[in-house]
């Protein structure tokens, strides 16, 4: 008798070598042989047949092996710049964790809205989307999510404040760079294809819209059918930072405050010039230092290796679509979309986008996804290149519906109150809106 996993890893070995032989007639056999191994990894990912750290790391291996990519070639994926940037961002997250800073952050939002459950749903889904601009959206909803399903013994109640929280991470975490792994994935690639990127302020300025219209619609979504209900909540406690939780704000501010002197602000301010990686990791390190001392490298075992692997990983496909041709070859048969007016065709590509990271890791298809869109844009000579990529790695994380779409859908999946089916209703209404949101923020804003 086969164990779980044992069946879970033939399956995926099953349908590798399946969409390695059904590709054969279409693609080169390398290009082949990638669409089956990425078939493998996005299987063991989604199913969990092999540890998420394992997984990634299978590249190193299997890209070799069926001569997709020599080994020289994948290693430097593990290592590329904007990791360290991502490496600076967690050692923060583990710093507010350690100290307890982040409950009193959240504490002191919820006491500010009114104790309906409209207002309940908005603290939570505003605080949730706060906290995941500087913390990793997965982990803010761990947090957050034990608060929500305090709040109310309500089952039907708790459904709703639990996906407030998820949903409120995933479109807050678009906010930063360093919110959610597409981000930091779009800005590795660019780096790699010399494409320009906003600035740390640039990004936050250019998705604050359509940020505050999407934290307006959600919540009132989700209340909607809930009439004349009132959750009873402490707020009179008096909120006081301790010593240590003090040193890691003042150090977030001083990191906020330094981000925002750096970012220029075209044509009037040309910024400091210092390298936004550089100046996030050297504010994680200086939690270790001495008369701060909030880390110790005790704590590093709270550093998720596995999400620096998961990147690794994902650049590394990324790499391979560009030099095995396969980003090419695909654009050739999608090309035929290039026809359509401007507008219809983005729409497309990005309501694709949307619905395709629904039953795929948003990381995973944002790689497989960029090298495509890229040389799409090259052969068609389309303009606004840029802002494309751009739409199309926010659009990656808009996904509302089912739980393997992004890690806060499936943690708000395993909180057992929440029923895909239910989330499935929900999220459809949220991803069109969404996606009509992204359009027409693209649209005014973006140029």
């Amino acid at each position: 008798m086969l164990s779980s996993n044992s069946a879970k890893l033939l399956l995926a070995i099953f349908l590798g070598l399946s969409t390695f032989f059904l590709s054969l007639p279409y693609f080169e056999q390398n290009q082949s042989a990638l669409i089956g191994v990425l078939t493998l990894l996005i299987t063991l990912w989604t199913n969990e047949g092999l540890k998420l750290g394992v997984v990634s790391l299978l590249p190193l291996v299997l890209f070799p092996t069926f001569n997709i990519l020599d080994f020289n070639s994948v290693t430097p994926n593990y290592s590329k710049t904007i990791i360290f940037l991502f490496m600076g961002g967690f050692l923060l997250a583990i710093g507010m964790q350690k100290t307890g800073a982040h409950k009193k952050i959240a504490h002191l939002v919820l006491s500010i809205f009114p104790k309906s459950f409209l207002g309940i749903l908005y603290a939570l889904a505003i605080t949730s989307g706060l906290m995941s601009g500087v913390l990793s959206n997965t982990t803010v909803t761990i947090l957050l999510v034990p608060i929500a399903l305090y709040l109310s013994k309500d089952q039907n109640i708790q459904f709703r404040m639990v996906l407030a929280v998820a949903y409120g991470a995933t479109i807050g975490g678009i906010l930063t760079p360093i919110g959610t792994p597409p981000n930091l994935i779009f800005l590795g690639f660019a780096e790699e294809m010399g494409i320009a990127v906003p600035s740390f302020f640039e990004w936050i300025f250019k998705l604050l819209p359509l940020v505050i219209i999407m934290m307006i619609i959600m919540p009132f979504t989700l209340a909607f059918g809930v009439k004349n209900f009132k959750i009873e909540h402490n707020d009179d406690e008096k909120i006081e930072f301790t010593k240590s939780q003090k040193k890691v704000l003042y150090i977030l501010g001083g990191l906020v405050v330094l981000l925002f002197i750096n970012s220029p602000i075209k044509p009037f301010y040309s910024g400091l010039g210092l390298n936004e990686k550089l100046i996030i990791l050297s504010a994680g390190l200086l939690l270790f230092m001495p008369k701060v001392e909030i880390l110790t490298w005790d704590d590093m075992k709270e550093f998720p290796y596995a999400i620096i692997f998961l990147f690794g990983a994902s650049f590394s496909i990324a790499t391979a679509f560009t030099n095995t041709g396969l980003a090419q070859a695909v654009t050739e048969y999608i090309s035929v979309f290039a026809q359509l007016p401007t507008f219809l065709m983005i729409a497309f590509v990005v309501g694709l986008i949307i619905f395709a990271t629904e039953i795929t890791s948003n990381t995973a298809l944002i790689s497989i996804a960029l090298p495509i869109i890229y040389s799409f844009i090259q052969m068609n000579g389309i303009e606004n290149g840029e802002t494309i990529l751009f739409m199309i790695t926010i659009a990656s994380s808009y996904a509302f519906m089912l739980p393997i779409a992004t890690a806060p859908n499936a943690i708000a999946i395993s909180t057992g109150v929440v029923k895909i089916s239910k989330m499935a209703r929900i999220g459809l209404i949220l991803n069109m809106l969404g996606l009509f949101a992204l359009l027409g923020v693209a649209s005014l804003f973006w140029n």
